[in-house]
């Protein structure tokens, strides 16, 4: 079996959910859980937190049908909506929650024969112009829809552009514009992502949505996970497979993309683009060898990976590689990977097994 593994420790899971409790007592909590899980495992993260989550968010019908065969009686919202007029009805079946961010969706409800009502969440563009109704459309649909008989509860929802950017200004333009809707009657509000359950209290309304933060990475460039108090939750394991003398002057990899300037000892690595290591990932990017850093040394390619491991004297063939996780954290390397921890979680492929402890 080829030496790579996505170590997952639901228990971590477990505790950050805590963490977003905590930062808000009281309220309740959508764990989000869409593009499985952020690469985590659907299945096994909606089982970890089945009795302890107010609910499930997700992107998708497909989604939260999955999620739904997992748990009778879970909350689950759909974030995007509905696409298709055909979807409002399996979501009234299956007992969804519904966000409506366009006239041509809440047209679509309105023009829904359904076996029961739907909760629904009308998304309010507050400032990041991509999903949502502006206030005044905000206002004319609450006014339609609140005797509809497609729907039971009407509430409010809406998402920050910037608070992973802490004192941008747009956040508090986003929270006065959502504060300026409270006069209507809406049964519960959500504004909270993950940054906003770390660090705007003021966004705590009577849901929260914390996403990133349930898998331990952090929303912030300023502040790290362990700073947050939150546990990574996955770690990418790999080995080493090959080792090879490389003297000074000479390259490795595709390319010739990277020349040793002195002699060194390579490691190729069971990991490649393939499995979901960034292929932009750039020489010099961190990697843990036996638990010491090292660095990757040339172009990442589909199945492998190369590390100068020649100041890892103890390093040789079988040994273990920690590409991110429990010691590496995931936002450090995708700092040096221009990109954000979301993204590499993300794209973890299929190929490489799931393995849970916790």
């Amino acid at each position: 079996m080829r030496p790579l593994a996505a170590i997952v420790d639901l228990s971590a899971i477990v505790h950050n959910y805590s963490v977003a409790k905590r930062c808000a007592p009281g309220r309740q909590a959508f764990a989000v859980v869409k593009a499985n899980a952020y690469g985590h495992g659907v299945r096994e993260v909606v089982t970890a937190l089945r009795d302890i989550a107010d609910g499930f968010a997700v992107a998708s019908l497909e989604e939260a049908a999955e999620v739904r065969a997992m748990h009778d009686e879970a909350r689950i919202l759909l974030l995007e909506g509905c696409f298709e007029a055909g979807e409002y009805a399996i979501a009234a079946q299956l007992g969804f929650d519904l966000v409506l961010q366009s006239a041509a969706q809440a047209e679509a409800l309105l023009g829904s024969e359904l076996p029961r009502p739907l909760n629904v969440w009308l998304k309010l563009d507050s400032g990041m112009h991509r999903l949502g109704f502006d206030a005044a459309e905000l206002r004319q649909w609450h006014a339609r829809l609140a005797d509809a008989p497609q729907v039971a509860e009407l509430n409010l929802l809406s998402h920050f552009a910037c608070a992973d950017e802490r004192g941008h200004p747009l956040t508090e333009q986003q929270v006065e514009c959502f504060l300026g809707l409270l006069d209507l009657d809406f049964t519960h509000r959500s504004l909270a992502n993950s940054a906003a359950v770390l660090t705007i209290p003021a966004a705590h309304m009577d849901w929260l949505r914390p996403g990133i933060m349930l898998y331990g990475a952090t929303p912030f460039a300023d502040l790290s996970a362990s700073e947050l108090a939150l546990k990574p939750a996955m770690t990418l394991a790999a080995r080493v497979i090959a080792v090879h003398e490389v003297a000074a002057g000479e390259s490795v990899g595709y390319g010739a993309a990277w020349v040793a300037e002195r002699d060194s000892r390579i490691a190729t690595v069971s990991c490649g683009y393939a499995d979901g290591y960034p292929r932009h990932a750039p020489s010099g990017t961190p990697v843990l060898v036996e638990g010491q850093l090292a660095m990757l040394a040339g172009r990442v390619s589909m199945d492998m990976l190369a590390v100068d491991i020649t100041d890892v004297p103890e390093a040789g063939i079988d040994s273990p590689v920690e590409l991110w996780g429990s010691n590496l954290p995931v936002d450090e390397v995708a700092i040096a990977c221009g990109t954000i921890g979301y993204e590499l979680l993300t794209k973890v492929t299929a190929r490489v097994p799931r393995r849970y402890i916790g």
